[in-house]
């Protein structure tokens, strides 16, 4: 999440570059840079930009290891048999939500 401290003008980053630099590098954070008010820009130093890259690929890894073993699970329950027709699933669907919305009018 970006610090709302961490939003500057441009024009600061111009003449500034070099604080800016050595800040980035210290906090490894990404700042805000601003063009008439608007947010144009982040900038970031390039090792903490490395780290966000390898962490979004593990996680994205990791989602696509879970549906790949959702996908296994199912497949086996099917050759198990244990499949309903998709009306029969579609009817318990129902009868659940139409439960659970009557629990909460209760509360």
């Amino acid at each position: 999440m970006l610090d709302v401290r961490n939003v500057h003008p441009l024009d600061h980053f111009k003449r500034q570059t070099a604080e800016f630099r050595e800040r980035l590098k210290a906090t490894g954070q990404p700042e805000v840079l601003t063009v008439d008010g608007r947010a144009e820009l982040v900038v970031q130093d390039a090792t903490a930009y490395q780290e966000l890259v390898r962490e979004l690929e593990r996680l994205r890894q990791a989602r696509v290891e879970e549906f790949r073993e959702k996908v296994r699970h199912g497949l086996a329950q099917a050759e198990r048999g244990e499949v309903v027709e998709g009306s029969e699933a579609m009817a318990e669907v129902r009868r659940h939500l139409t439960e659970r919305a009557k629990r909460t009018q209760g509360k």
